[in-house]
């Protein structure tokens, strides 16, 4: 890919291609053309308020991770939530409360975040949380969902508030995704995707990429199936093994390779269509994002983490303010000493110095 690749210009382009497919399609969905116009003053008016920060001297990222829930309703194979403790059962005890999360939201709002993404464990299992998150309309919330718990209820929630943006997660072809996620899993997504397009709401799909599918994932025809189905967004995640078994199953650069060009190649014949891969598309972007120098990670008991993938903290949620959270001494180790910056060449630059971060504490 060319070096002067913008990712925020790519964003923005994105967005707009989108917007006008909406727009061009108005007398069908009124409703999502109606949101997407609102949320691009939004969108405006939060970088401004970023942008004032910044002239202060203070950082605010456009994004936050947010892990609203330590539950889940599915046992994948490998899962890295699962094991490392953020997520399973006997857990709930520790997760902030809904009231908190929408002070955390309200918060986001008044710096200028304008995506959080909401995870988990299954974020559909704290519907409380996610219709606290429905009242911010200023914000744009992703939900990595496994789509499972997509009933007649959630479409109608989704349907009523377009600032929620469903994001499915999906392992590649039928037999790929029931085998990590188990039988059936596949059916129910593509049913899941039909009533999303016949109700003209926007989604997108998350893939984990593995040594395993990532020809089958950045395939053409994997992706016009999902673009028939409605799906306008693609995000790769590339797999973090959990155990010494699973690290064959990490990608490696003859992969990212794979990932990079196929990506490419994807962009250019969907333009209305957004693909984004992580921790790949960082490297354009000077370096690692986490710690609050593009976005954080709110873990489900509130401590403030770098990233999903650097599970450390020395500030928590519920006894101090998102902005203080974003000055903590951990936060401002990692952005003063550099570790964040300089030539990125794929996989999680946090993960890989999980040592050094842990010394930081």
């Amino acid at each position: 890919m060319n070096n002067d690749f913008s990712l925020s210009e790519y964003m923005s382009t994105g967005i707009e291609n989108i917007v006008k497919g909406v727009v061009k399609a108005s007398f069908k969905n009124p409703k999502e053309t109606t949101f997407v116009l609102e949320y691009a003053l939004a969108s405006k008016k939060a970088k401004n308020k970023r942008d004032n920060f910044e002239k202060k001297g203070e950082n605010v990222p456009p994004f936050l991770i947010s892990s609203i829930t330590s539950s889940c309703n599915l046992f994948c194979k490998g899962c890295y939530a699962r094991e490392n403790k953020s997520c399973g059962e006997g857990l709930q005890n520790k997760q902030l409360s809904r009231e908190r999360w929408k002070g955390i939201f309200e918060e986001a709002k008044e710096l200028g975040v304008s995506f959080i993404l909401l995870a988990g464990g299954e974020p559909l299992m704290r519907r409380d949380v996610i219709e606290k998150a429905a009242e911010v309309k200023e914000i744009m919330f992703p939900v990595f969902t496994n789509g499972t718990m997509i009933n007649e209820e959630y479409i109608n929630l989704f349907d009523k508030n377009r600032n929620l943006l469903p994001m499915l997660s999906i392992e590649g072809d039928k037999d790929q995704t029931d085998v990590r996620r188990g039988e059936g899993t596949y059916d129910i997504l593509m049913n899941v995707m039909d009533k999303l397009k016949r109700n003209g709401i926007l989604y997108g799909v998350s893939v984990t990429v593995t040594t395993e599918n990532v020809m089958i994932v950045t395939s053409k025809s994997f992706f016009d199936k999902l673009y028939n189905k409605g799906c306008r967004a693609l995000l790769f995640v590339e797999y973090v093994p959990v155990t010494e078994s699973t690290k064959p199953l990490a990608p490696t650069d003859s992969e990212r390779k794979v990932l990079e060009c196929e990506k490419q190649k994807l962009r250019n014949q969907y333009e209305d269509s957004i693909f984004l891969s992580f921790p790949g598309d960082e490297k354009y972007s000077g370096g690692c994002l986490a710690a609050g120098r593009g976005f954080f990670h709110i873990n489900v008991d509130g401590s403030a983490e770098p990233c999903p993938f650097s599970p450390y903290s020395d500030c928590n949620l519920k006894d101090c303010t998102l902005k203080e959270a974003l000055k903590s001494p951990l936060f401002r180790k990692l952005n003063e000493t550099g570790m964040l910056l300089g030539e990125h060449d794929g996989g999680c630059l946090l993960f890989q110095k999980k040592n050094e971060v842990r010394k930081m504490i």
